[in-house]
């Protein structure tokens, strides 16, 4: 049997390759995926390793507690600390640091790269040979006073800045600017995966990051030889008890390796994504290739069956040529892989996210994770052939070379796959109500949407006689050619469901996707016009930062400005849960705000005196007039509030409004302002007017301004980066259904030789056997692309009810033109594939096809 598995390969080596080629794509993005994984940590750890290569200890200070210091921050380390550290045993050299975190502006104006935790900024701290080892200068000279700076090269050459320009920057307040006299590398891995790095004379450091004369932390190096946990020991024991922490060098590397690596572990995922798609629909595939070619050599089998060989054996036969096949496509995955895993750093380093380079660390996990892949989705996909092929009797199948599935066979399936879609519809139907877009609700979703999919899989064969009966009308237009394409479609409607297969899976994801996108886009257009009164919105980029309470009055003052209200966000505890609350003018929040009052009135706000949205309101049962037992940002107990008005949900004003004196005396950051809402005076935006606003806040990098469709745009991101994903799945579904394709046109042009030899014969030409096998192509991925809309427009429809628990103005809003160019590539999709089966069927001799057996 082993010598026969190896027959069958090499007599059918052009149709494995199709099979081959689908578990190739599969395997080269799972090995792909764990060799990036795999050598993007280490390559995090080599940074940092490198970056804490000459720093055997770091002392920084530990929380204050109340009381202990000035403005909050801890004066524990100071000079004279440094001065203890140097003479421990076993230092070699003491350098102290001030550090925090900067954001930038490019030359242009524009901010560089902001993104929390990826802007460090630190004092360049030169050592006896008057440079500082964390950063090599590459040009100019290091910061000497408080009007210069240094960046690193990878930020210079973002922001297109040179020495002698002019940097306009922000720490955590007003605007600076600094000349640039210097530009360093690093290693800091906060910087290389996408951050960037500002350094500043000492005394500034300490004024802008600690206070003068003293620092953020001490960095030891340590004599050769030195142990890092003994020396750790010994500074411990002269450090302030309770004020102080002593921290190695390796374990500061493996904790930044970690951080660093925790940030860019979202880039990991993706890849994987597009591996489980193309397995999934791959599989699809390999059941159609083995089950075709499990057909064709039915008088084989049948043969080996008379003369002695087991069911078993029959079995066995054909999972063994699966596991061949599977072996040769997970080497051949596993060596595309090794090329995915060396280009996703620069694909996945777009806008700005770099992530480090080194060599390729390909270990066993990857070795084992490919093979058990590759082979384990070949074997489990042609079991069911190799059980067709076992049950297959000598008698019967030396009769005929087809055997269609019986009737019992048949009504089974029936059974089966109305029961899944009357479960799946079901359950989605069931979440239609709930409203509540909760993540446990989402799975519920997801599973649901999954049973529907597995549904029309099921049935597909069932449905593939009345579906192409019936789109086969269009067909029929182009004549006979157009008749026989159509009835070749319905020859074997297995065959025929499992071939479009792949085409309805990604079809249905890009169709339900699309419907959700759009109507979420168009949801979020009606939420900002229904909230927001405002051209403008200025707001901080980071969630640690607000806007600097003098900015509102520069805006306020700005030409074209009507009416500039300061907002301060912060949160409201009230009812064992968290909310958030706005701070607002009652005098102009209607002017900035559209304020939807089911009762009372936001002119009604004061001291003790909240108002709150439709839902908050329902969740703990008051009404205007009522009493709410809450708690705004960290205060110290509850206070009973009088609920002074209820409006609808407006994302604008959050989940509840106060006045902005109450809420900023008991948020997080006493006298705050988290957004400042501008409306113009020809109540238009446009360029001239962004660009004074711009320039009120001083051209903050840590802020941003934007229009109403600047903010839908925001908010929309994800959804357009989820449909990105999902296009991206439809182009390997497209590969994938493209092979099923030409595999299953190939097995079937050689299963019709004669038929078609008699069509030649018959006065059929080239130019229309061609036509016919395209048509028949055609016919499949229309059949395929059908079901997957259906599929995927009422997923996206019961799925859309959860939306709507989260967005008031969310409805279903056909995207029309996607959806029809998405037919419209499915069915070029078809045609294209049909191309080699075509031109193979016309190149048939009439009378050798007819004289074959």
């Amino acid at each position: 049997m082993l010598r026969t598995a190896l027959r069958n390969i090499l007599a059918h080596k052009a149709r494995q390759i199709m099979t081959v080629l689908a578990v190739c794509l599969g395997v080269a993005f799972v090995s792909g995926t764990l060799v990036f994984a795999d050598s993007t940590a280490e390559a995090h750890r080599a940074a940092a390793s490198k970056n804490f290569a000459d720093i055997a200890v770091t002392v920084t200070a530990k929380e204050s507690p109340p009381g202990t210091s000035a403005d909050g921050r801890t004066s524990v380390l100071d000079d004279a600390l440094v001065r203890r550290l140097a003479a421990v045993p076993g230092v070699a050299a003491v350098r102290p640091s001030a550090d925090g975190s900067a954001a930038l502006n490019a030359a242009d104006g524009t901010p560089l790269r902001v993104r929390p935790g990826a802007n460090p900024a630190a004092a360049y701290v030169p050592g006896a040979d008057g440079n500082d080892s964390r950063y090599p200068l590459v040009k100019g000279h290091a910061p000497r006073h408080s009007g210069e700076l240094a960046v690193d090269s990878g930020t210079a050459a973002a922001g297109h800045l040179g020495i002698g320009d002019t940097v306009t920057l922000a720490t955590d307040g007003p605007v600076m600017t600094k000349r640039l006299v210097g530009i360093v590398t690093t290693e800091d891995t906060r910087v290389t995966a996408g951050g960037t790095l500002a350094l500043f004379d000492k005394a500034t450091a300490q004024k802008l990051f600690a206070t003068p004369g003293h620092y953020t932390g001490i960095d030891l190096s340590a004599v050769p030889g030195t142990d890092q946990f003994a020396l750790s020991r010994r500074v411990t024991d002269v450090l302030p008890a309770d004020r102080a922490e002593a921290t190695t060098g390796a374990a500061q590397a493996a904790q930044q390796a970690i951080l660093v690596d925790t940030l860019t572990r979202g880039y990991e995922k993706l890849p994987m994504v597009f591996a489980g798609v193309s397995l999934f629909i791959g599989s699809f595939l390999i059941v159609n290739t083995f089950s075709m070619l499990v057909a064709r050599r039915t008088r084989e089998i049948a043969l080996l069956r008379a003369i002695g060989a087991s069911r078993r054996q029959v079995a066995r036969s054909v999972l063994l040529e699966a596991l061949l096949v599977g072996v040769v496509a997970s080497a051949a995955g596993f060596l595309l892989g090794l090329g995915i895993a060396s280009v996703l750093p620069d694909i996945l380093s777009t806008g700005g996210n770099t992530l480090p380079h080194g060599p390729l660390v390909i270990g066993p996990a990857s070795v084992v994770a490919a093979l058990g892949v590759g082979v384990g989705v070949t074997v489990l996909s042609a079991w069911l052939p190799s059980r067709r092929a076992a049950r297959i009797a000598p008698v019967e199948a030396m009769r005929t070379t087809e055997q269609p599935p019986t009737a019992a066979r048949s009504r089974i399936r029936g059974v089966a796959g109305l029961a899944l879609l009357v479960l799946g519809a079901g359950w989605l139907l069931s979440l239609s109500g709930a409203k509540d877009a909760s993540e446990e609700n989402l799975q519920s979703a997801m599973f649901g949407c999954a049973l529907l999919v597995v549904a029309l899989l099921v049935l597909a064969p069932l449905l593939a006689v009345p579906v192409i009966r019936l789109t086969g009308r269009l067909t029929g237009r182009f004549g006979v050619t157009g008749r026989l394409a159509r009835e070749n479609a319905l020859r074997d409607p297995r065959r025929t469901a499992t071939t479009a297969a792949t085409l309805l899976i990604s079809t249905a994801l890009v169709a339900g996707l699309a419907v959700i996108g759009n109507s979420t886009g168009q949801a979020l257009d009606r939420q900002a016009a229904a909230g927001l009164g405002a051209e403008y919105v200025i707001s901080s980029r980071t969630p640690t930062t607000g806007v600097d309470p003098a900015a509102v009055r520069r805006v306020a003052d700005t030409s074209g400005v009507r009416t500039a209200s300061a907002v301060t966000d912060s949160t409201l505890f009230v009812g064992g849960g968290v909310r958030d609350i706005s701070g607002v003018d009652p005098g102009t929040v209607d002017s900035v705000m559209k304020l939807d009052f089911v009762s009372g009135s936001v002119k009604d706000l004061g001291p003790g005196r909240i108002a709150v949205s439709r839902t908050v309101a329902r969740e703990n049962g008051v009404t205007s007039g009522g009493r709410l037992n809450a708690r705004i940002g960290p205060g110290q107990e509850f206070t009973q509030y009088t609920v002074v008005g209820v409006y609808k949900d407006n994302p604008i004003a959050h989940d509840a409004l106060g006045t902005r004196t109450e809420v900023s005396k008991n948020s997080f950051t006493p006298g705050s302002v988290q957004r400042i809402l501008v409306r113009t005076d020809s109540g238009a935006v446009s360029q001239t007017t962004e660009d004074r606003l711009r320039s009120a806040v001083g051209d903050s990098p840590l802020l941003k301004v934007q229009n109403r469709r600047q903010l839908v745009d925001e908010a929309a991101g994800t959804m357009a980066d989820l449909l990105n994903v999902m296009y991206g799945m439809l182009a390997i579904g497209a590969v994938i259904g493209a092979l099923g394709i030409v595999n299953t046109l190939a097995m079937s042009v050689a299963e019709r030789t004669r038929e078609i030899g008699a069509l030649r014969a018959l006065g059929m030409d080239r130019a229309g056997i061609r036509r016919m096998i395209r048509l028949e192509a055609v016919t499949v991925a229309g059949f395929g692309t059908l079901l997957g809309l259906a599929g995927g427009v009422f997923g996206a429809w019961a799925v859309g009810s959860l939306a709507n628990g989260a967005m008031e103005q969310y409805s279903l809003a056909l995207p029309w033109a996607t959806l029809l160019l998405l037919c419209l590539v499915s069915l070029a999709i078809g045609a294209l594939a049909a191309a080699v089966p075509a031109r193979r069927a016309a190149a048939l001799s009439p009378l050798e096809a007819v004289a074959q057996a």
